[in-house]
């Protein structure tokens, strides 16, 4: 008898249009569900809140020459040092390359980074990627300080505490630089780009007070060890929607 009633109940939900079940991935209205099967609209996107509504600058908009079908399509237009294309309104258009927040080629998200342009392999409501960067280091030849020259300053009085001389050193100085794969995070919800480190997992994962608590009680190394980890967790608990087309 009870079943009986459990069926005329949801007869009269549906007979009502009520709709209380909802389809997978869409437990909010005109939302997805983000899954790695999601393809984000290809385009140049200018800003985070265009990625946030999945709705970048299409191919039709750019103001180029270069095929659109051409499989290096977005690599040949941001060769130059501005982007060219029409709005909303139909009026052209300029934007520096390295004013552009990235593009989405294939589905895949690619965020601009030191002029480069870096695929984010992990989305969710905290995403992780890995860029290559590019940092500088002053030294010094022929230091017996251990290459750096002791009375050096970046702020072009280098030399005040000089023996040899206000503007003076005894070291020539030396620009280097080196390429490093560095890890970042990116907060969807403000757009901020952080540091993949203790401190910044420990602010994202505040959001979720559970994870947090349990987090904090870790020992630092076990932090070190498990950030990755807890990001997983935290997306898997706060699952990423975004706007259906």
């Amino acid at each position: 008898m009870l079943k009986v009633l459990r069926i005329f109940f949801l007869i009269s939900l549906f007979s009502q249009g009520i709709p209380f079940l909802r389809l997978y991935g869409q437990e909010k209205e005109g939302m997805v569900k983000y899954t790695p099967e999601f393809r984000f609209n290809d385009g140049i996107y200018i800003n985070f809140d265009q990625v946030k509504l999945n709705s970048p600058i299409p191919k039709s908009k750019l103001l180029t020459s270069i095929d659109y079908n051409d499989r290096e399509f977005f690599k040949k237009i941001l060769e130059g040092d501005k982007i060219y294309f029409y709005d909303n309104m139909g009026v052209r258009q300029e934007i520096a390359k390295n004013s552009l927040w990235g593009y989405s080629r294939n589905g895949v998200l690619y965020i601009e980074i030191q002029d480069n342009f870096n695929r984010i392999t992990f989305v969710g409501n905290i995403c992780h990627f890995v860029a290559d960067i590019t940092t500088y280091d002053s030294r010094s030849y022929n230091s017996p300080y251990g290459y750096y020259d002791p009375y050096y300053s970046p702020y072009g009085y280098s030399n005040y505490y000089s023996p040899y001389g206000s503007y003076y050193s005894p070291y020539r100085q030396s620009n280097m630089t080196r390429n490093e794969l560095k890890q970042y995070l990116i907060d969807f919800e403000s757009g901020k780009v952080l540091e993949f480190d203790v401190e910044n997992t420990e602010l994202l994962l505040m959001k979720d007070n559970q994870l947090y608590e349990e987090y904090v009680q870790l020992s630092r190394k076990k932090k070190k060890e498990l950030m990755f980890v807890y990001i997983r967790k935290f997306n898997e608990k706060n699952p990423l929607y975004l706007p259906v087309e």
